[in-house]
């Protein structure tokens, strides 16, 4: 069992976020019942105030700071975007100044709503990876607060969401959920084992950054050349060494997915449920589509699934193209 926060913890986690935004809805939609043959549940994290689940860490991840009257000059920190919104939200809220690197080509959009929160960009390199080893050096030279993107206090915010699918929907035999640094499916394998369920848990990233799933397989740390996808919330390089344990322990298997698959995932989330998803909130209901079409549903005993929608910050020139049948290029 994970023992990386308590159930107290976790409510206290509750309480902060609670106090900024209400829960996000979870759905068993009719139509996706009627294509994949089974109850699928659906968890509406585009539905927070930054359109990601990343905001409810960065509220817990203040709170603590401030409760420790621990809280710097300012912070730095990397992002693809969503974390990138989720700092300086929380941040603003205590008058505290935040950086944020970005790699080279980031979503148009998420620059602009992390500079609507307030934040200062800095664009580096070539992808996450560059930019947050650039943003870690800057960090350590200048003396500033580094804000990683997985940290326990960002985990135990997140996990606020696996605490309200876990306990509103009974009897839910898997969770598909995107992994992008780790925070998300952490926080889903720490609550499931806090409430002693039974629920499996399936990490699910990109065939074109799948550095999580070979690290899985291989038992350490897999680092991967590139990570090429459109979906930019799970492409990642280089995992966490500690979310790598965690996930290691708690987690049934991986699934891979392409883009092509992805971008399809994204149409059917509109068409039958009428929601924005961007890539990596389209993800995992393409991990179970493609489980369904290799298995069938009988692997689930007639139980429902869920399937996270982490967020829908999808540029609209990229949406535009997804929903005339295109598959971006990464």
């Amino acid at each position: 069992m994970s023992t990386l926060f308590s159930l107290e913890a976790l409510d206290q986690a509750r309480e902060v976020v609670g106090r900024v935004m209400a829960p996000t809805p979870q759905y068993c939609w009719p139509l996706l019942r009627e294509r994949c043959g089974l109850n699928v549940w659906v968890k509406h994290e585009n539905h927070t105030p930054t359109g990601a689940f990343k905001v409810r860490g960065g509220l817990v991840f203040m709170d603590s700071l401030h409760r420790q009257n621990a809280l710097p000059d300012g912070f730095i920190t990397a992002t693809r975007g969503n974390h990138g919104q989720s700092i300086p939200f929380a941040a603003s809220r205590y008058g505290v100044p935040v950086t944020v690197y970005v790699p080279e080509g980031n979503s148009a959009e998420k620059n602009r709503a992390m500079r609507a929160w307030g934040a200062e960009l800095v664009v580096y390199g070539s992808d996450f990876d560059e930019a947050r080893m650039e943003c870690a050096r800057v960090a350590e030279a200048r003396g500033l607060s580094f804000t990683p993107s997985f940290h326990p206090d960002l985990v135990r915010g997140v996990g606020t969401y696996a605490h309200e699918l876990l306990t509103g929907v009974a009897d839910l035999h898997t969770v598909y959920v995107p992994v992008g640094m780790g925070s998300g499916i952490c926080g889903l394998v720490t609550v499931r084992d806090l409430l002693g369920l039974d629920t499996r848990i399936v990490g699910v990233v990109s065939t074109g950054a799948p550095a999580y799933a070979r690290t899985f397989e291989a038992g350490s740390i897999v680092e991967t050349n590139e990570a090429r996808t459109f979906a930019d919330g799970v492409a990642c390089r280089v995992p966490d060494p500690q979310a790598a344990e965690l996930i290691r322990g708690g987690v049934e298997r991986f699934v891979e997915v392409p883009d092509e698959q992805v971008a399809e995932a994204i149409r059917i989330l509109y068409t039958d449920t009428h929601n924005v998803a961007e890539g990596a909130g389209a993800i995992a209901l393409a991990a179970l589509m493609a489980d369904i079409e290799r298995a069938g549903v009988t692997r689930f005993d007639g139980r429902p699934v869920a399937v996270i929608q982490t967020g829908g910050n999808i540029d609209a020139p990229v949406l535009a193209e997804v929903l005339t049948g295109k598959t971006p290029r990464a």
